[in-house]
């Protein structure tokens, strides 16, 4: 939905603060007026309905932005009611928050997610939300830039591994297959986007030389999210046989989040996620060519 100015301008013959416009928006977005996902108004139409000049407007617009009302401030766009941050009642499951935290990220102009998992099952579920938008309309990125890290092929994975007999390729070869494999799906939904959007997409995969312990988003590099993998026993009827194995259930695992606009805690625990990522994707990590 596109937010349109009101018909009736609130400022009298006395110019307005930048402070008293941030409030009066504060307040419509506190009622209803204005809903998460909401684009405002431009800035010449806000800038006309105060009755003040454009550089007041955008200081009132930067405030909002940094109580976290906002997002896409000047990103050549008018930029858009933010969603409520996620509620402080505890962390919930991969497959209950990643989608949303997902398509809030796409609401920027310019989407960047990095990721690292073992495998890309979550990522390419909760990818379907964010594309449905891209298709409704209702986003409309100019580029989507996502940078992957899986576990090499060539590594002895820490998990999944057959509970006795270590030797056996089975369960090895059952995880490789569902990570290329859904490796493709997360690549060609988005790189679809190129041609039926024009959206310029890019999407790379490098191989990481050990098993990771945790699973880690980075949205845009505000925001970090994180699960632990939980091994558990579980057994897998298979055409050639039951699998006995030590494994994960990654969409499971409860997601932690971590926002730059929490304060310092938050924001220290994004940066640094993002320069220890940053560091394996230039070092350490190869290439990777999903099979």
């Amino acid at each position: 939905m596109v937010v349109t100015q009101e018909n009736v301008a609130v400022n009298g013959s006395r110019r307005l603060s930048p402070q008293e416009i941030a409030d009066i928006l504060r307040e419509r977005i506190r009622v209803g007026d204005l809903k998460a996902g909401d684009r405002l108004p431009t800035q010449a139409e806000l800038a006309e309905e105060f009755g003040v000049e454009r550089g007041t407007v955008r200081q009132a617009l930067r405030a909002l932005q940094e109580d976290g009302l906002l997002t896409n401030v000047s990103k050549g766009s008018p930029p858009r009611i933010a969603e409520p941050p996620v509620a402080s009642g505890g962390p919930q499951p991969t497959m209950v928050s990643l989608a949303p935290q997902l398509g809030e990220a796409f609401q920027e102009s310019r989407v960047r997610i990095d990721a690292a998992c073992l495998t890309a099952e979550s990522l390419m579920l909760a990818l379907g939300e964010p594309i449905r938008q891209i298709h409704e309309g209702r986003v409309h990125p100019e580029s989507i830039d996502f940078r992957v890290l899986l576990p090499s092929r060539d590594i002895s994975l820490a998990f999944p591994v057959p509970v006795e007999g270590r030797d056996d390729d089975a369960v090895h070869d059952r995880w490789l297959a569902q990570r290329n494999a859904q490796g493709h799906v997360l690549k060609h939904n988005l790189l679809a986007l190129r041609s039926t959007h024009g959206i310029e997409v890019n999407v790379t995969f490098r191989a990481l030389p050990f098993t990771p312990p945790v699973k880690l988003y980075l949205l845009n590099q505000q925001e970090a999210l994180i699960a632990y993998y939980m091994i558990t026993r579980r057994e897998e009827f298979t055409d050639s046989g039951m699998m006995d194995m030590y494994d994960v259930l990654g969409t499971e695992s409860l997601l932690f989040s971590f926002d730059k606009r929490a304060g310092e805690r938050d924001a220290a625990f994004v940066e640094e996620s993002q320069k220890w990522f940053d560091a394996l994707w230039e070092t350490i990590t190869t290439d990777l060519t999903l099979s």
